[in-house]
């Protein structure tokens, strides 16, 4: 038997603040929808396996990523740069009126332009995770550049800081 939230007297807005102090990259997942590109912003997002090249994503079962890609499907991650806040904005549900087309396509799958790392992938399998489906891929292409990761952590946008190693008054090593 499975234990939800409730059996576990745990509320799920503190869940969700808990789980919002790990600190990560924020990608785009990109997906054709009813003939017309579309993207959503996404942090559950980890590689799964280097040989072969897989990664994993997770959406919320009722998206339109979950409408549109079945096992099989193709699909693009992009790693935002510090400059792509207000496109992770966008599409994670805060649209943003006159936005250019940001997207370019690896191997026909679309991608954000100008994106640290732009993956094109395709579903291998789908699997049942509470109200998200856990998606498997195979890369299929990668493309990457260098530049300023777009952080988030504790429900907001953060930046990396790196400190000068001669201005350390403690061992720093």
């Amino acid at each position: 038997m499975t234990a939800t939230l409730t059996q576990l007297n745990l509320e799920a807005a503190r869940f969700r603040r808990a789980m919002g102090k790990f600190a990560t990259g924020v990608t785009v997942i990109t997906f054709e929808h009813e003939g017309r590109t579309v993207g959503m912003t996404a942090n559950a997002f980890l590689s799964l396996s280097v040989d072969p090249p897989m990664i994993l994503v997770s959406v919320r079962a009722r998206s339109r990523f979950a409408q549109s890609v079945a096992r099989g499907g193709a699909f693009g991650v992009s790693f935002l740069a510090q400059e792509h806040e207000p496109l992770s904005r966008h599409f994670g549900g805060q649209p943003r009126e006159g936005l250019d087309d940001p997207f370019e396509h690896v191997r026909d799958v679309p991608v954000v332009r100008g994106a640290l790392v732009q993956i094109a992938a395709r579903a291998e399998a789908v699997h049942e995770g509470g109200d998200h489906l856990i998606y498997t891929a195979h890369v299929e292409a990668l493309h990457e550049s260098d530049g300023p990761p777009l952080l988030f952590f504790s429900g907001r946008y953060k930046q990396i800081v790196a400190h000068d190693p001669s201005s350390c008054w403690l061992d720093c090593a």
